[in-house]
């Protein structure tokens, strides 16, 4: 199982609200070039997101769906492409004043699930550590800049 954490200096609803936005995933996943709403109403169970990646000169679209929605507190993805799947999962808890996320990804069907080893969990929580400081830095400049504007 490949997990990792990161405290954000914001609240669980300021996390949420980057979350719960299918327009920000492509500023704080690693390797989404962009993304958008495919419907359902994201991100509630069953909702859809699309994502475009960019690796050198070529663009990769795939899909996301969200499985569980519990708001500001859970959130348990199931992103598709053509050879599998993957179960990511995010758990947001308060933390003081602050919050922490912890996110939990493995894979459920093809290549990776059948090759999933300790070294595959390494490379996620690599990839991991990267996006959840992205995720941090969204939330905090969204959470510093709204304070700016009501003080």
């Amino acid at each position: 199982m490949a997990q990792w954490h990161r405290l954000i200096r914001a609240t669980p609803q300021e996390v949420w609200s980057v979350l719960g936005d299918p327009h920000q995933y492509g500023r704080w996943v690693v390797g989404a070039h962009r993304s958008w709403p495919q419907g359902g109403g994201w991100p509630s169970e069953g909702a859809e997101l699309g994502y475009a990646l960019k690796a050198g000169p070529w663009t990769y679209r795939g899909r996301t769906v969200s499985r569980r929605c519990e708001p500001v507190h859970r959130l348990e993805l199931e992103a598709r492409s053509g050879v599998g799947s993957a179960r990511i999962a995010f758990l947001i808890e308060r933390w003081g004043q602050d919050t922490l996320v912890v996110v939990d990804e493995h894979p459920l069907v093809g290549p990776a699930a059948a090759w999933h080893n300790a070294a595959l969990d390494t490379l996620l929580r690599w990839r991991h550590r990267g996006m959840l400081a992205r995720l941090a830095e969204v939330v905090e400049s969204a959470a510093k800049a709204e304070d700016r504007a009501h003080a």
